[in-house]
């Protein structure tokens, strides 16, 4: 790819044109983690949080993000999307802390990728397990967030990280 796709002739920024690309099947997962503490662990794991089912709220928001992207971010096409599944993984993390680690994949048939959506899924679940426990530590911290697998179209290869 030479030029930046997002740009028209002027500089100016442009919606890419996506309306001659055939219609094929399109994937993407993301991932993104949030660092907490052993509490947060502990309410998280044994569904003390006094706002609710924290991972059962994520997910929720992260599907509802990831329908929305086009209104979040603002190159991005309105895609029917077919499919959105979510993943949750506690892992051991730097010191005493706990890793929650997120995945979501996104599936349509269209005529461009689901990159965004996948990514602003995991984002969004991330911050609302941020919002949901803040009130016992504010001390958490999110990401890395990134994309791990990408297939479908024709104009580009599929990307496997």
């Amino acid at each position: 790819m030479d030029k930046l796709t997002h740009f028209n002739e002027q500089g100016r920024a442009q919606m890419v044109d996506v309306s001659g690309k055939p219609e094929t099947v399109r994937t993407a997962i993301a991932q993104s983690s949030i660092e907490v503490n052993n509490t947060i662990y502990e309410h998280i794991s044994q569904n003390k949080v006094k706002k609710g089912d924290v991972l059962a709220v994520a997910q929720v928001a992260g599907i509802m993000a990831a329908k929305k992207t086009w209104d979040i971010v603002p190159m991005c096409h309105p895609i029917p999307l077919k499919g959105i599944n979510f993943s949750f993984q506690w892992h051991d993390g730097k010191d005493d802390q706990k890793q929650l680690v997120i995945q979501a994949s996104v599936k349509t048939i269209g005529n461009t990728g689901v990159e965004m959506e996948a990514l602003t899924a995991v984002s969004a679940a991330a911050l609302t397990v941020y919002d949901m426990c803040k009130a016992i530590d504010k001390g958490m911290v999110i990401g890395p967030t990134f994309l791990i697998e990408k297939t479908g179209g024709v104009s580009s290869k599929d990307y496997r990280r």
